[in-house]
């Protein structure tokens, strides 16, 4: 720790493909111990799989090794250390190339490598596992299966002097929580710390979002073309502040982190990951000033007995192509191209002899798709009309794209879109969850010539803490009550967990929590998206940040690359909700901005201005 009292990290990528200002920008910070980066999702991990299948010298992130290796003169100068995933499923492979830069810069860093996540040698082991949340029987060929390692292993590559630590497959909080493991000699049983840890990793994670990228209040967050990436600053006991490089664009407030808080999570009360079960639902985030949020009260216990692991599959192929629809009536155009192309390709792809298509979606971004019932804009002018289809083979896919072309001269008028821009057939990917006993992985820890085995300790189940008591509304009856949209009284964010989205909604103001929680039980939820027919909702309290989280099951039609929908990972349900009418008293109506409500407030009810 470079300052002596709190540990400074960095947090420079959320996904493979994120913005190459991040570690330039953060590298101004002098004082910064670590920056972290996050490549990894369950299909990143197969497309590393397959590259690595036809050279076995791929199957990492290269663009970790270009980007850092511009940077090594100034980052050995700092004595700033890096800790990755990008080494997917060859982390060596990965290392090797960076200690090649390392050496022609003239430079010695050491670079240490966290190996032992990836299983797929060690599949037929595992035979007899069902899948996590359906209960399917594990796929006979898998293009990947590796095990979420936790924070160990990267704490002992610090402890044996690795300058950067590339690992395979973490939990991507593990990359904040091994330094901190490192730094402050926290033992593997202290929960509470390692929740906290574990949050400040979950805040980073996702890069940007946690300084202004995709907040609610986007209108606040400066300029993004030279967004801020967060910094995290963690106490000794895992209470940290989020900030990020002065002078950048973005915003880090309440609602920045508490809507990062909230992504991607189910129940706060058990967040699992291999090192701690965290307890987040009485977590507090207090501003300090301007881009400085404190972050604590998270709670903690022992982890699972045991790990998640992920495989990925080929089922069949899939594509899915958009054009542009222009003019009066414009969504019910759209609509009759998608019945003429699809019916015309069903007929001529059975007369080839092939099976019917296994899954077609037909979206009409613009007008309903988005919104269903709900959507306000039926009458658009122009909307772009989304076609895609799943078979188990690539001929009817191809067919289906020429044939979609083809209303360019034979259809409606105004059906246009960008020339050169047809999309290509590609496998689809599924993901397959389990559970594996904590003593599989044989993990190892490298760095220079030294190698260490990471044994992983027995772990009990313990009971979780109570959660706190949430208010309820008192003497308030919503009929005839003013009604203000949803967006007016809270901030939403929400993502995807597997094929399940979560939606979490924080309350720009304590007293609103209530009215905004009887305004959003779990019936009004299941209604609101019945149009994406969630198989199950479920709401979780978040007290300490005056929040409440949805979990709704099995609405994003396979989730990730699996799905042939426009949003595969849930990202717009918080802004479809957050334009929800929302009873609440007179005096909270006029608090939100009472001169914008008449359009939203019930017939005969009086609203002051």
């Amino acid at each position: 720790m470079k300052n002596g009292k709190t540990l400074r990290i960095g947090g420079a990528s959320g996904f493979w493909g994120d913005s190459v200002i991040a570690l330039p920008q953060l590298l101004r910070d002098e004082a910064l111990d670590f920056i972290i980066f996050d490549y990894l999702a369950e299909v990143t991990m197969s497309i590393l799989a397959r590259a690595r299948a036809t050279d076995p010298a791929l199957g990492y992130a290269g663009d970790f090794v270009e980007r850092v290796s511009k940077h090594l003169p100034l980052i050995a100068e700092r004595g700033v250390r890096l800790i990755s995933n990008a080494g997917g499923v060859n982390p060596h492979a990965c290392a090797r190339l960076l200690q090649d830069r390392i050496a022609a810069a003239g430079l010695t860093l050491k670079v240490g490598v966290v190996e032992g996540d990836d299983l797929l040698d060690r599949a037929g082991e595992l035979r007899g596992s069902t899948e996590m949340f359906s209960g399917a029987a594990m796929p006979d060929k898998l293009l990947s299966l590796n095990t979420y390692l936790g924070a160990a292993p990267i704490a002992k590559a610090l402890d044996m002097g690795a300058d950067i630590v590339i690992t395979g497959r973490c939990v991507d909080s593990a990359m904040v929580l091994g330094p901190c493991i490192h730094a402050f000699g926290w033992q593997l049983d202290d929960y509470e710390s390692l929740s906290g840890g574990s949050l400040a990793g979950h805040i980073l994670e996702c890069g940007a979002q946690a300084s202004g990228g995709l907040f609610t209040d986007w209108e606040e967050t400066g300029d993004w073309a030279d967004i801020g990436y967060p910094i995290a600053e963690i106490e000794r006991d895992g209470a940290f502040v989020t900030t990020k490089v002065p002078g950048t664009g973005g915003i880090v407030s309440r609602g920045t982190v508490s809507e990062q808080l909230v992504y991607e999570i189910g129940d706060p009360r058990r967040y699992l990951l291999p090192d701690v079960s965290c307890d987040w639902a009485d977590v507090r985030i207090e501003e300090l000033g301007r881009d400085r949020v404190r972050v604590s009260g998270a709670k903690g216990s022992a982890p699972p007995p045991m790990f998640k692991a992920s495989a990925t599959w080929q089922d069949g192929f899939r594509v899915g192509t958009i054009w542009t629809v222009i003019g009066e009536a414009a969504a019910q155009k759209a609509a009759k191209i998608a019945d003429a192309v699809v019916r015309r390709v069903a007929k001529l792809i059975e007369a080839q002899g092939f099976a019917p298509f296994t899954e077609v979606s037909i979206e009409v971004l613009g007008a309903e798709a988005a919104y269903g019932p709900h959507s306000q804009a039926l009458d658009a002018r122009e909307v772009v009309l989304k076609i895609a289809a799943k078979h188990v083979e690539r001929a009817p896919l191809q067919l289906l794209v020429g044939e979609f072309t083809s209303a360019g001269t034979s259809m409606a008028p105004g059906f246009t879109g960008m020339a050169g821009n047809r999309p290509k057939v590609s496998p689809v990917v599924r993901l397959f969850s389990l559970s594996v006993p904590r003593a599989l992985p044989d993990v190892r820890v490298t760095v220079g010539d030294a190698t260490s085995q990471i044994t992983e300790p027995t772990v009990a189940v313990e009971d979780i803490a109570a959660v706190s008591p949430v208010p309820e509304v008192a003497d308030f009856n919503p009929t005839g009550a003013p009604e203000v949209p949803l967006i007016r009284l809270a901030w939403g964010r929400s993502g995807d967990k597997g094929n399940h989205a979560n939606i979490g909604i924080i309350a720009r103001k304590p007293h609103y929590l209530p009215f905004i929680r009887a305004g959003l039980d779990i019936g009004t939820i299941a209604k609101r998206f019945e149009y994406y027919a969630p198989g199950k909702v479920e709401r979780f309290d978040l007290p300490g940040l005056d929040a409440i989280n949805f979990l709704l099951h099995d609405v994003l039609g396979g989730g990730g690359v699996m799905s042939l929908r426009n949003d595969p990972q849930g990202k717009g349900y918080a802004q479809m909700l957050l334009g929800m009418p929302i009873p609440v008293p007179l005096e909270i109506a006029i608090e939100c901005g009472a001169g914008q409500l008449a359009d939203h407030a019930p017939s005969g009810v009086a609203v002051a201005s």
